[in-house]
């Protein structure tokens, strides 16, 4: 569902270049799709760096929303400052997630 929603966002984000009316459906569609499995994921552990890692996921997913809304209100560019905020705090976490837990599973 992930990779769908990924696939989905990225082909919004290249069809608004264009002007294209159902851009900003597109990428909608794909920002929830993307978002739903990172709020549905729980961490029950007590590693406070994963906690803090999975609460900087979670804003990074509330900016892909916010993304969303900008295309549908703002005629311009703006929303691409969300969505650079969004990107960075998803990639980060998605790199640095996984190693905590494997350093986690190592004690």
């Amino acid at each position: 569902m992930m990779m769908v929603g990924a696939v989905l966002i990225l082909t919004g984000v290249a069809l608004f270049i264009t002007r294209t009316f159902l851009s900003p459906y597109i990428y909608s569609l794909g920002a929830i799709l993307f978002v739903i499995p990172q709020l549905m994921d729980r961490y029950e552990g007590r590693n406070l760096i994963i906690i803090r890692l999975r609460r900087q996921q979670i804003l990074g997913a509330m900016f892909l929303l916010l993304t969303a809304l900008l295309m549908f209100l703002l005629d311009h560019n703006e929303w691409i400052l969300s969505l650079t905020i969004a990107a960075i705090l998803e990639l980060y976490t998605a790199f640095r997630i996984p190693k905590e837990v494997e350093k986690e599973k190592m004690k």
